[in-house]
């Protein structure tokens, strides 16, 4: 479901033309504003000269995501002389597969899901990216052994080696509420899991409902239910539990993943948590049940959702006034550190060029991060990027969510295979809500993961 959101943004393949010589049409221009222009400058200077050099970049950006990377290019191209241009598709997962199996792979190509990329290394079909950008990687993004370990895939001889570098996040570890509703109510924000809960038993015993909860996305129904667990297992038990459980090392129906899917039963099949009763959770669009917390008055205080959610607020909303959100806590009782959830975009080469390593090197700059970040719709886990340069404070939250996170973790669903990710575990989760068992709901995942086994 997090893939056809992104989708629905996308439209046609497009290029750009290598940038001439100066800098008029750079969207920022070198030595002005909060960049970090000496990481440019000191980049431009080593930066091997690849004068009329073709680069092919190929992803899943189009529209506006398109004209933002292409910006970036801009500056690529000018401090190397490379020709690099950039291809987007809304078929990029199909057509990636197809050109690697052709041959014709791109040079760079930015993939939605690291399955996808870790099938493409084991056929050979990646090249493994330097030492000093892994280094990077770990040294310089919050959670950097995270990101290490999420871009590092088995070859075609079964050792593991270092592709991908994360590139472009969302945040799905937050929980949206409206500031002026909490004011008036003399709530405060909570900064731990156990000051959730405790404010969730006041909300009710104020005669109000905490949460508004929805599960309905058509076909794809029950998918929101994946990111409640997903992000309470990773509240409720190490890093690696949730590892081994993805890729069914650990069964659905372990103990430890049943009681994680009870931990969001205790938010979302309480009837008095909840808007319109725990029967109304699996029946309610996603889309329309952060509308109760803008209802007059509120139907609901608080509404667990990523960072794409206010797409579907109220026209004219504006962001850090009327609406709000803060971090989905973890548990101070269990010392797990603050983790997150999340997706986003892995760059890997696919066909070996001086050019593309010239880029993967580009990207270890804080300028090729900030360039990116101060046009919006781009969060970065790098350390050494001046969170200055992001375009608004709640983008800039977001961005310090990421660099405060000692765990980074990407959507387990998306992780296991389609019909278990995005079959199953989604509506076992309906099942789940309407009252079924977690024991129950889980064994029936399990039994469905073995049958494709």
């Amino acid at each position: 479901m997090k893939k056809l959101i992104a989708a629905s943004l996308l439209a046609l393949a497009v290029s750009t033309p290598a940038l001439a010589d100066g800098h008029g049409n750079m969207k920022f221009a070198p030595g002005e504003g909060a960049f970090n222009w000496a990481s440019y400058d000191a980049y431009k200077a080593a930066a091997p000269k690849l004068e009329g050099e073709a680069l092919s970049i190929f992803g899943p950006w189009t529209g506006a995501e398109k004209d933002n990377f292409n910006e970036l290019i801009k500056y690529f191209n000018a401090a190397t002389g490379a020709n690099a241009t950039y291809a987007g598709s809304d078929s990029f997962e199909q057509q990636i597969v197809i050109d690697a199996e052709a041959g014709s792979a791109p040079n760079i190509s930015a993939f939605p899901q690291p399955g996808l990329a870790a099938n493409l290394a084991a056929k050979g079909q990646l090249v493994p990216l330097a030492d000093d950008v892994e280094a990077y990687v770990n040294d310089e993004f919050a959670a950097g052994p995270s990101w290490t370990a999420l871009g590092t895939y088995k070859d075609a001889s079964g050792n593991d080696d270092f592709y991908a570098i994360p590139f472009n996040v969302n945040v799905k570890s937050l929980v949206w509420y409206i500031p002026e509703n909490f004011e008036d109510a003399g709530y405060e924000i909570p900064s731990t899991m156990e000051e959730l809960k405790a404010l969730s038993d006041k909300i009710v015993a104020d005669g109000e409902t905490p949460w508004c909860i929805g599960l309905g996305s058509g076909a794809a129904t029950g998918w929101p239910a994946t990111d409640w667990v997903e992000d309470l297992l990773l509240r409720t038990q190490s890093p690696d539990v949730y590892d081994q459980w993805v890729k069914n090392e650990i069964g659905f129906d372990d103990p430890r993943i049943v009681a994680a899917i009870d931990e969001f039963g205790a938010f979302a099949r309480n009837d008095k948590y909840v808007d319109g009763g725990a029967g109304a959770v699996a029946t309610t669009d996603f889309r329309d049940s952060p509308k109760g917390m803008f209802a007059s008055p509120p139907k609901c205080y608080m509404h667990r959702q990523a960072s794409f959610i206010p797409a579907f607020f109220p026209e004219g909303t504006k962001l850090g006034q009327d609406a709000d959100f803060f971090y989905f806590p973890a548990f101070a009782e269990k010392d797990l550190g603050t983790p997150v959830l999340g997706a986003g975009i892995l760059l890997a080469m696919t066909k070996e060029s001086p050019a593309a390593r010239a880029f993967m090197q580009f990207l270890k700059t804080p300028i090729a991060s900030e360039i990116m970040m101060a046009q919006g719709a781009f969060l970065t886990p790098s350390k050494s990027a001046n969170a200055a340069t992001y375009p608004d404070d709640s983008t800039r939250k977001q961005g310090e969510i990421l660099t405060n996170a000692t765990t980074f973790r990407f959507d387990g669903s998306d992780l296991m295979p389609g019909k278990i990710g995005a079959g199953a575990f989604w509506t076992g989760m309906v099942d789940y809500a309407g009252g079924k068992p977690a024991a129950e709901v889980a064994a029936g995942i399990q039994k469905e993961w073995d049958a494709i086994k």
